[in-house]
């Protein structure tokens, strides 16, 4: 099991790494004053409010309260997991990330990556000079496709034959057992073989735009049509959709995706002008497939061919989207006209009438209701209770919210019952947190979050000799955070903010940090110091003071014991010395 990546890696990391050019290279960033701005990424606006600031090493949006530092970015902004966020920084830093125990982490994968990546090059040369080529430039052609966009895809022929790409790359013993490895060649009488011949080749990408498998569309009359690589270490076909890594090079910010069932399709969409196309590689829809899109945008569309086929497909994936139906996302489903796919139908009848279709699909409740109404007569009553009892457990699979009870109100305006016995109460949507500009808040912070807010922003506090530290006296979750902020930069005197919130990633702790860590206190840079030494002062006065009331009020009804006399008599003179 791979060892955990070591904290002062990560530290080491996010020194390297600048915030600015990091994002700037996603997100065009505009100087102003310190900092940079630009439109937020992460939600429509017209005025900037997405702020960066090199110093901090962080990112903040006042718009929609967007905030982090550079993994935080990668993981928000390319969809990473904290994981694959480290890897693409430390790549980009021609670093390897270490793991705790001497552990990697796991086999070194980057051979395979590497030698898909030559398979990738090998069949690009082979459709531009092997001899046998000019039919797979021809089918090429007559799809439409340009040069360009057949070069994005990284579009490739593997020719005819049985050990072109062995004699490649496979003329050693470690090469060869690569190609095994990465479902390159097949075995099926104990001799080895190229797995694909005389087919168009198609690269899949993962987020990174690492090659990880083959998809592979024939020119003779082999079966089968399309064939893709098989399962391997880095090739999980539930997981991974065609087109994906190519739209998010295309698209500043994808409004939807639209999801069709053939790498053909996302190439031949793409040649037309819609970028936002993506396909499952040889199988049905999955849960991992449908949190990826909904990571990506709020909007899927599902395109499938109008036979029975596509419409079952169809429905598979409606009972597989329902549980994921959180308020604020939307499916829709595209049925084409018998006969036709993706690929041809925009190819007849261009850009704007295939785009037109996509915004007219179908709303996920209307393909819904439309289906199990074909399965009942909904003219009688017995029907329509026919119709609410087959609706039941779809709609139960939807998480509580409002989009779970406007699905429950148009069955019951379809079956003109009252469907809450059966349904369950309606429950009604908790109301959204408005965001709001920490700048215009007039409310005083509590001390202990307000020193903490400091310190996140200024780690060097914690270095200063002579702090307060009566403050520890007062046992709660805050003060106890505080207490291990100030250790741990204490231990590690060169933590930066960036650093120190990242130390708190994946605890219960992080958002609120995080938050913190971007909240304008509207403190002058020359009296930050004063203000945090005064801000643990206080905290230490309201300590005596919760006592000095609790010991007055335990007087009002019980006599003190000595010793409690004592402190009373003390913290008495010390408030009064203090006025």
């Amino acid at each position: 099991m791979a060892g955990k990546i070591p904290a002062q890696f990560i530290d080491d990391l996010i020194d390297r790494v600048d915030i600015v050019d990091l994002i700037n290279g996603r997100v065009q960033l505009k100087k102003t004053g310190r900092d940079y701005q630009a439109c937020c990424p992460f939600h429509d606006e017209k005025t900037p409010s997405f702020t960066v600031s090199r110093e901090k090493q962080f990112y903040h949006c006042f718009g929609c309260g967007a905030h982090g530092t550079a993994v935080g970015f990668l993981m928000e902004y390319d969809n990473m997991g904290f994981v694959d966020a480290i890897e693409e920084l430390a790549q980009q830093q021609g670093l390897e990330v270490p793991r705790e125990g001497g552990h990697s982490s796991g086999p070194d994968l980057r051979p395979l990556y590497e030698t898909l990546e030559h398979t990738t090059s090998f069949y690009g040369q082979q459709l531009r000079k092997h001899p046998q080529a000019q039919q797979a430039v021809a089918y090429l052609k007559e799809r439409g496709l340009s040069g360009e966009i057949a070069a994005e895809f990284g579009v490739g022929y593997a020719p005819p034959g049985w050990d072109n790409l062995i004699n490649q790359l496979g003329s050693d013993k470690e090469g060869l057992e690569r190609l095994r490895i990465t479902g390159m060649i097949s075995e099926p009488d104990g001799k080895c073989y190229d797995r694909f011949r005389n087919r168009i080749m198609f690269p899949i990408r993962d987020r990174r735009g690492r090659v990880i498998a083959f998809g592979g569309r024939v020119l003779g009359d082999d079966k089968p049509k399309y064939l893709n690589s098989p399962e391997t270490p880095i090739f999980h076909k539930g997981r991974e959709l065609y087109g994906l890594y190519e739209a998010h090079q295309a698209l500043r910010k994808i409004q939807q995706l639209l999801v069709v069932e053939g790498y053909m399709d996302v190439v031949a969409l793409a040649q037309f002008g819609i970028r936002y196309t993506v396909a499952t590689l040889g199988t049905a829809t999955t849960n991992e497939h449908m949190e990826q899109l909904f990571r990506v945008t709020h909007k899927v569309i599902f395109c499938y061919d109008g036979d029975r086929a596509g419409r079952e497909a169809g429905w598979k994936a409606l009972k597989t989207t329902l549980p994921l139906m959180r308020d604020g996302r939307e499916a829709r489903f595209l049925f084409l006209p018998d006969g036709e796919d993706p690929d041809t139908l925009i190819r007849k009848e261009g850009t704007e009438a295939f785009t037109q279709r996509i915004d007219n699909a179908t709303p996920l409740s209307q393909f819904m209701f439309d289906r199990l109404s074909e399965e009942v007569d909904t003219s009688e009553p017995g029907g329509r209770a026919r119709l609410a009892e087959l609706a039941k457990p779809l709609i139960s699979t939807l998480p509580k919210g409002v989009f779970r009870n406007i699905l429950q109100q148009q069955l019951n305006e379809i079956v003109g019952l009252d469907t809450s016995h059966i349904m369950g109460t309606t429950e009604q949507a908790p109301a959204r947190k408005r965001q709001t500009n920490p700048r215009s808040s007039h409310k005083p912070m509590p001390l202990v979050r307000r020193a903490i807010t400091i310190l996140l922003q200024h780690p060097q506090l914690a270095l200063l000799q002579g702090l307060p530290e009566k403050w520890h006296e007062l046992d709660s979750t805050g003060t106890n955070l505080l207490e291990k902020l100030l250790e741990l930069v204490q231990n590690h005197p060169n933590l930066k903010s960036a650093q120190l919130i990242e130390r708190w990633r994946g605890t219960d702790e992080y958002p609120h940090l995080s938050k913190l860590s971007t909240t304008d206190l509207l403190l002058p840079e020359q009296g930050i110091e004063g203000e945090f030494r005064d801000t643990l002062i206080a905290i230490e006065q309201q300590i005596r003071t919760d006592e000095l009331n609790q010991l007055v009020e335990k007087a009002k009804t019980a006599t003190l014991e000595n010793q409690e006399k004592d402190r009373l008599n003390q913290l008495l003179r010390e408030n009064s010395s203090q006025r």
